[in-house]
């Protein structure tokens, strides 16, 4: 590896990261600067200069300058360097995955499937010569041919989540390369050694001076690929709020914006449901990542008898979880949240819970590790549909258990949520699952499945407030988004000396 990735993966406290410009690792001049730690110790690992507006401006201005030499190589080979970059991907899959766990907490199981979701985006664009491909009809009109073909966008930018430190920017930087367009990743300033060591591997697949690049930094950076002129696309996955502000900033000053927010996921249990099985996937869904995911299901609508059974269910599954730091090799099915604060902010709402009424069944902060960010999985029963725990965003190992008599009322607390992500039912009843799919209130369904998060070849179709724009990431809208279309219309006229150069066709 090279010496930028080794800085990456180091593990003492002084070390700084840089910022990728130009196939280039520069040290920031910023006097501003934030700690990355390895949230299973608490420890400091690296210390991250923010760069700083006129930093970003100049990263932008070398991506842009790199566009339209790649903007014209053949998209066989653009694919080529996917194809390159993907080999490297599975060569280094070990060292990507420890860096997740490292920087994230995530376990190590948790870290390789989220690598491995993100490779299968790269695979995906390696297809990008059939996925690219326009439309003709001849003779549209007497005479006249119409084709629609595609172009780059120009300069894009990908603000990402610490919550999945390779899958989400791997989400959005191969397609927008393959497409022809040149990209700045600016990755959560929480998790930035996983975007370096991506950013060196495509490097080293061959990737042309500017065409990648990755900034780091807080609001002033993001503000900066927002606002200048030259970045055409921003992608963003993040909370709510924020993912509000990147569209209307984004768009307000002419980009094109795919904005996914975060979400409030509903697990229905139907009364026919296998329990054991439906135990299990909320088990993963709920605590699963330690909560730390927009597809987490953190409402659970116990339909009819099965309330008591399921509650008692969660909460022995949820204390038997072994909980513990994901780097030291001991094998724990839980790991940390990202930070001390984020941690108690999580652990507040079982008291805001309580405060309401709600029972909280098992409370994850008895007998949670000392050392790092860690809080137990979290049980709270008899929940009511109005409780704050119920309608926001906790973002934690929190699950909460609301009691409905009907399917038809389950249906109609997730009706009133504001969020639209995800959501799943447990059941044996065919009738029962396509009422589900038909009239939930979310864009990505799960039938008997825990966590229904599309692969690769489809779109990650958030609804209302968890998703800002028009064409979502992954599959085919996200070659859209990265796209603009030409339409030409074509009509060629008969002359003279067309005779000269083809007399047969000439004959009568």
């Amino acid at each position: 590896m090279t010496t930028a990735v080794a800085d990456s993966r180091a593990s003492a406290d002084t070390e700084t990261l840089k910022y990728l410009s130009g196939n280039t690792w520069h040290t920031s001049g910023s006097a501003r600067s934030g700690k990355v730690f390895n949230p299973s110790t608490g420890k400091s690992i690296a210390s991250l200069p923010f760069c700083t507006a006129d930093e970003t401006s100049k990263v932008i201005e070398t991506a842009a300058a790199a566009l339209p030499a790649w903007g014209e190589t053949p998209v066989v080979e653009r694919a080529r360097l996917m194809f390159r970059f993907r080999e490297l991907l599975l060569k280094h899959f070990d060292n990507l995955s420890a860096t997740v766990t490292r920087e994230h907490g995530k376990t190590l199981v948790e870290a390789k499937a989220g690598v491995q979701r993100g490779i299968e985006v790269v695979e995906f664009a390696c297809g990008a010569p059939t996925l690219l491909m326009g439309e003709i009809l001849p003779q549209i009109a007497r005479g006249v041919d119409a084709e629609t073909v595609r172009h780059p966008v120009g300069v894009c930018a990908g603000i990402t989540p610490f919550n999945f430190p390779a899958m989400v920017p791997l989400w959005m930087f191969p397609l927008a390369l393959v497409c022809g367009n040149t990209f700045i990743l600016k990755p959560s300033e929480k998790v930035p050694m996983t975007a370096n060591l991506l950013g060196e591997l495509l490097l080293e697949a061959g990737c042309p001076a500017g065409v990648f690049n990755v900034v780091h930094g807080d609001k002033e950076a993001v503000d900066t690929l927002l606002t200048h002129p030259l970045v055409r696309a921003v992608s963003f996955v993040g909370s709510t709020s924020i993912a509000k502000y990147i569209y209307e900033t984004g768009t307000r000053h002419g980009k094109r914006v795919q904005a996914a927010g975060g979400a409030k996921n509903h697990i229905i249990i139907m009364p026919d449901a296998d329990l054991d099985q439906a135990v299990s996937a909320l088990q993963a869904s709920a605590f699963g990542c330690a909560g730390e995911r927009c597809m987490a299901g953190s409402v659970a609508l116990a339909v009819g008898e099965i309330g008591d059974p399921l509650s008692e269910a969660l909460v022995k599954a949820g204390e038997k979880m072994i909980v513990g730091a994901t780097d030291s090799g001991a094998k724990v099915d839980m790991g940390p949240v990202i930070s001390a604060e984020h941690r108690d902010r999580v652990a507040g709402y079982l008291d805001v819970a309580a405060g309401e009424g709600a029972s909280v069944a098992l409370d994850g902060r008895k007998d949670a590790p000392k050392d790092g960010f860690f809080l137990r999985p979290s049980v709270i029963d008899h929940v009511q549909p109005g409780m704050r725990v119920a309608r926001e965003e906790i973002f934690g190992p929190v699950l909460s258990v609301i009691r409905s008599r009907t399917m038809e009322e389950a249906i109609h607390v997730g009706k009133n949520s504001p969020y639209g992500n995800g959501a799943s039912i447990f059941t044996q009843s065919g009738y029962a699952a396509r009422e589900f799919k038909r009239h939930f209130n979310a864009g990505m369904i799960g039938v008997n499945i825990g966590v229904p998060a599309p692969m690769a070849w489809f779109p990650f179709t958030g609804w209302n407030q968890s998703f800002f724009g028009d064409l979502h990431i992954q599959g085919r809208e996200g070659i859209q988004f990265y796209t603009q279309q030409k339409t030409s219309m074509t009509r060629w006229f008969e002359h003279a000396g067309d005779a000269a150069h083809d007399p047969v066709w000439r004959q009568k």
